[in-house]
């Protein structure tokens, strides 16, 4: 009988990172509840992209007020909700995540896909893509993933577009990106 922990899928979100690269770096503003990814859609690509089961956490800073309405429908589409706290100055998320990822490489089986841009990953990210045993990939916005994560994809690390490529979003997103003439669709400027 085949190991499960070697056949399922680890989804990390940095739900605050993508949450800031979309309003901060592509919106210029609080995206509106029609701006912000569809999770069912992340979770859905996951499962589909290595056609496997899925362990998806949700990494959120719980210092401050949390919309529990939120949470409790993160939890609905199997999401499982880590909810952190900890002193103002440390980043509690990132050291959720750094902490997960470690723990992921010295657990030696399982594929990863984690949803952030923040480079401070990278070096935990490392040891996960030189194992020929393991898939690993950021899903993103691939114009705005930090170089320390995109200069891992020499090393075989995968990205995913979280628009194009993972279908996460029921609205076009105002970007300016390089288009792949295979993906460019004529209609995208005519209708």
């Amino acid at each position: 009988m085949a190991d499960l922990a070697a056949t399922e899928t680890f989804l990390l979100v940095d739900g605050e990172n993508i949450d800031a690269t979309l309003g901060g770096s592509l919106l210029g503003r609080r995206p509106a509840p029609e701006e912000r990814p569809r999770w069912d859609r992340v979770r859905t690509h996951a499962l589909e992209l290595w056609d496997q089961p899925v362990r998806a956490l949700f990494f959120l800073n719980g210092s401050g007020s949390l919309p529990m309405s939120f949470v409790q429908a993160l939890d609905a589409l199997e999401y499982r909700p880590v909810l952190l706290s900890g002193p103002p100055d440390v980043k509690v998320v990132d050291v959720a995540i750094q902490r997960t990822l470690e723990a992921l490489a010295q657990r030696g089986s399982g594929d990863v896909l984690l949803a952030s841009h923040d480079g401070d990953f990278a070096p935990q990210m490392v040891p996960l893509v030189a194992d020929p045993a393991r898939r690993v990939g950021v899903l993103g916005f691939r114009e705005l993933i930090s170089t320390a994560l995109a200069d891992l994809t020499g090393e075989g690390l995968e990205l995913f577009d979280l628009e194009d490529d993972v279908g996460a979003f029921t609205v076009a997103l105002p970007r300016i990106r390089v288009i792949p003439i295979e993906r460019f669709d004529p209609w995208s400027l005519l209708g």
